[in-house]
């Protein structure tokens, strides 16, 4: 399981969590603008520190404020997949790839590219791909770091519709390929209902349900409308 147990202050703003999430498939972080999806997702990769509290992702703890134990984002093995690819532009799509990889290894590579169907984009540059393109090579670079959790912030935000739901089905074919759990942020129900196993619903910094998705969702806490 994946520990979220911490408070994070801002001047304007609260956030208080006390959950526990599954630590496989993907679980989706839902609520309106302001709601702290973003805070919680920066504090599990260590890019925002809590006031106090504990995350943690199966036995390895990340964050334990009685402990003073901080392990800093390099230390986490969380891949981050941000709205925007944040490719680097000087470098080829192989480049690109292989940036974070720990130690070299053509057949991760290889059945990455397979995967995401990027394989014959390798001697391409950044400014040569369409958005769905930027963004499934951004997904494999995190995939090549060997992460043991994957955070996607909102990765289809950028998209049309036709790339939207090209994304969605390589990121379905993902779960039921490698066994890593997923943190996705999105502000589509539509994108979640595809998508998600499990729904962390978050409204004003708080937790306002936790559970399977079809639970959440068949419950009358989701009559908070399109967020």
């Amino acid at each position: 399981m994946i520990t979220l147990n911490f408070q994070l202050a801002r001047e304007t703003f609260f956030l208080e969590l006390d959950v526990t999430i599954p630590s496989s498939g993907i679980t989706a972080v839902f609520g309106r603008s302001g709601a702290g999806k973003t805070s919680v997702i920066n504090a599990v990769a260590g890019l925002d520190t809590p006031h106090c509290g504990l995350i943690r992702v199966g036995d390895k703890t990340l964050f334990n404020s009685n402990e003073k134990i901080n392990l800093p984002p390099e230390k986490r093995r969380i891949g981050y997949v941000f709205q925007d690819a944040r490719l680097f532009p000087h470098m080829s799509v192989e480049k690109n790839l292989k940036y974070g990889q720990q130690k070299k290894d053509v057949a991760a590579v290889s059945e990455i590219t397979e995967l995401l169907d990027i394989t014959h984009l390798l001697s391409r540059y950044p400014s040569d791909l369409s958005g769905g393109e930027k963004q499934r090579v951004a997904i494999g670079r995190a995939l090549l770091a060997e992460p043991e959790l994957l955070i996607m912030d909102e990765p289809t935000a950028s998209l049309d519709g036709p790339r939207r739901q090209e994304l969605i089905s390589y990121l379905l074919k993902l779960t039921h390929s490698l066994n890593i759990p997923v943190i996705y942020v999105s502000h589509s129900l539509d994108e979640i209902l595809q998508l998600a196993d499990h729904m962390l619903l978050l409204a004003e910094g708080k937790v306002i349900a936790n559970g399977p998705l079809h639970d959440v969702w068949g419950s009358s806490i989701c009559d908070l409308g399109s967020m």
